[in-house]
């Protein structure tokens, strides 16, 4: 029975499916290890099932004993582990892609409604019970035929232009490639940045983090939006320029954000709790229990199908 290390506590369900298939060392206090620690657990492991706060640097990962022969990250990203060097060390690297694109979806869909609609301030006001109606107070903007610009039209890309379609939201998006018509669902392509961004009344940015899109929302890029526009990211926190965009925010050349990420998690910029239009939630996009269990299980999988065909179908490096 091959050994694995699970790094962070799973949903009970999961640790049982990897207690029935490997010998598993689980992190039932849900501790966050250390890198020294990772690399002095995982001795005599085949197999690490990692999550996306596991730093699996270059240093940590030539530090691993040589009977690890895969790193099961428990998440569609794997920005957390260097590649390269996993690779140069004989190491397989895996995620968990597909399953947990509805859930993250409907973060996506949470974002732009409450940054357009300015829930934030309309909780606080409502805690505080010092709201009085009139006719415009707290308007916000509404969905029904704005334009919204997709950055990336991956699985999740395309779930929330489907949503956001059926609430009359006149789609636009950017991806690597043009989709074919099935996929696009009437959405409008442009093949470059400057373009989609200047037709976005609302952004929702949902590609990946490489170095290419590091800072992709950056002072230069802001400036292509329409004055009033609304963007959120439901991606990686990388994508975006903080200080950037918060500058954007006070001078209104943005209205609000929407963010279910951003850089530095758990950390907040502290810019952002100074503007009211922020809508900020801590990465809560894969946060139901069947989408955690699903990709906890899609995680084993990955490390059982490799130790059985010497492959996976997830793999990533």
């Amino acid at each position: 029975m091959k050994k694995i290390l699970v790094t962070r506590r799973l949903i009970k369900d999961s640790e049982e499916k990897a207690k029935k298939i490997f010998e598993a060392t689980l992190n039932s206090n849900d501790e966050l290890y250390s890198q020294k620690k990772v690399i002095e657990m995982s001795k005599g492991c085949d197999a690490i099932l990692t999550s996306l706060t596991d730093k699996m640097d270059e240093e940590t990962i030539n530090k691993l004993p040589d009977t690890i022969k895969i790193i099961s990250n428990f998440a569609v990203g794997f920005g957390n582990i260097d590649l390269e060097a996993a690779k140069k060390k004989g190491i397989v690297v895996t995620n968990t892609p597909e399953v947990l694109s509805d859930a993250t979806a409907e973060i996506g869909i949470l974002l732009i409604l409450g940054a357009c609609r300015r829930v934030s301030e309309g909780i606080q006001s409502a805690k505080e019970s010092n709201w009085k109606w009139s006719a415009d107070y707290l308007i916000g903007k509404q969905l029904t035929g704005t334009r919204l610009g997709i950055l990336g039209m991956g699985r999740i890309g395309q779930k929330i232009a489907k949503i956001a379609k059926s609430l009359g939201m006149v789609i636009h998006y950017h991806n690597r490639s043009k989709l074919n018509e099935d996929k696009e669902q009437g959405a409008i392509y442009h093949d470059n940045l400057k373009n989609l961004f200047s037709v976005s009344d609302v952004l929702s940015i949902c590609c990946p983090a490489t170095k290419e899109t590091e800072n992709l929302i950056n002072k230069k890029t802001l400036e292509y939006f329409p004055t009033g526009a609304v963007i959120t990211n439901v991606a990686r926190g990388d994508i975006v320029d903080d200080e950037a965009l918060i500058d954007a925010l006070n001078r209104r050349k943005i209205y609000a954000v929407g963010l279910d990420v951003y850089k530095g998690e758990p950390n907040l910029n502290p810019g952002y709790l100074k503007i009211k239009s922020a809508f900020i939630l801590p990465h809560l996009g894969s946060a139901t229990k069947h989408t955690r269990i699903a990709m906890a299980n899609l995680a084993i999988d990955n490390i059982d199908e490799f130790f059985r065909s010497g492959n996976c179908r997830n793999k990533v490096n």
